[in-house]
């Protein structure tokens, strides 16, 4: 019987910890590699799980799938703090908002129109509702770093080995072929590097000479201290998105990535829960308790870059924005390509080479 190959996955956030969970499951001896566990972006996102507006039909198909992939994940771990709490939405004007509906309900989204009456019966804590907006009760969120420390520690009692608090300097080459990193600890070597490290993804590929197309946008996003019951669902209104986290915090951006903050964060971080004060019943009463500008890993054609790369065998990219929704699809699509040494006809369309 062959011995498991030997994968590092560099990078301990919601994607590395997917893809090294489902390494773990296919029989693979896994080594996870990171400054920080739970990530350095994962912590600063807003956690929805949608398939929502703004993508061509083919990126849909990957997001919806992935959708209920995190059902398959919460059934194999049921402490995976996931909620399908639904989303409201009326952040694009009407007719815009009537494009989108007809677009995706065409496509199977489970989108419905909705008055009034229907959004107060939904968010009775709205202070303002809209007269129109969308509805779509599939739609959820996840705690995020909660749910990456559940993936690695299960991964950990199935073998894995997690190196946190180590600093990876860039990647080790012989030949043409990936077969390691170069740490703060000293070299380590495998059959394969698997690149989840967000942000700081496009250096140490550099580090290789293989160019990663990387844009990291800021994105401010406040906290509240926990309270009571406030928000029952995702809500996403005109420059506001917000929901409520299981421990009680109201967490909001001006959009779902957070905007950038400027010259002074903490000047924009008053301003925008100023905004999510006005925006409930009771929103006077609420507390900023702190503020995180978050740096989003995102390919500068907007979709993921997934999959090996033919300047260097040995290394697997995992970089992408919606990371949150597509992780347990490209943790069990990138587990299958390594192991296996296969192609997963879902991913064809996110490889790097398009940008060549």
């Amino acid at each position: 019987m062959p011995s498991p190959q030997k994968i590092i996955v560099i990078g301990a956030g919601i994607i590395g910890a997917s893809i090294a969970w489902h390494l773990c499951r296919r029989g693979a001896s896994v080594t996870v590699v990171a400054q920080q566990i739970g990530g350095v972006a994962t912590p600063n996102s807003f956690a929805w799980i949608n398939a929502s507006w703004g993508n061509p039909e083919f990126y849909f198909r990957v997001r919806h799938r992935s959708m209920a992939e995190w059902s398959r994940l919460k059934t194999d771990l049921p402490d995976i703090p996931l909620s399908w709490c639904g989303g409201l939405s009326w952040d694009l004007p009407e007719p815009e908002l009537d494009a989108y509906a007809a677009q995706h309900h065409g496509w199977g989204y489970g989108i419905q129109p909705v008055n009034r009456a229907t959004v107060a019966m939904l968010e009775p804590n709205l202070a303002n509702p809209p007269d129109y907006a969308l509805h779509v009760a599939e739609e959820g969120a996840v705690e995020p770093v909660a749910a990456a420390k559940l993936l690695l520690e299960d991964a950990r009692r199935r073998g894995a080995i997690l190196s946190s608090s180590v600093e990876v300097k860039g990647l080790l080459r012989q030949g043409e072929r990936i077969v390691g990193i170069e740490t703060s600890e000293g070299p380590m070597h495998a059959d394969h590097v698997v690149l989840a490290a967000g942000a700081g993804a496009a250096a140490l590929a550099a580090s290789a000479d293989i160019l990663v197309p990387l844009e990291t946008p800021p994105g401010l996003i406040v906290h509240s201290r926990p309270v009571g019951k406030m928000l029952n669902g995702l809500v996403m209104a005109p420059e506001l998105h917000l929901r409520q986290t299981a421990e009680g915090r109201i967490i909001a951006g001006g959009d779902f990535g957070g905007t950038d903050p400027g010259d002074n964060p903490q000047a924009a971080a008053d301003a925008l829960f100023a905004k999510v004060r006005a925006t409930l019943k009771g929103g006077e009463a609420l507390e900023l308790d702190f503020h995180t500008v978050g740096y989003r890993p995102t390919p500068k054609d907007g979709l993921p870059i997934l999959g090996s790369t033919g300047a260097a065998p040995g290394l697997y990219l995992a970089v992408l924005h919606s990371g949150v929704t597509l992780a347990p699809l490209v943790g069990l699509l990138a587990a299958q390509e390594i192991v296996d040494g296969s192609e997963a006809h879902e991913l064809a369309p996110f490889r790097l080479s398009r940008f060549s």
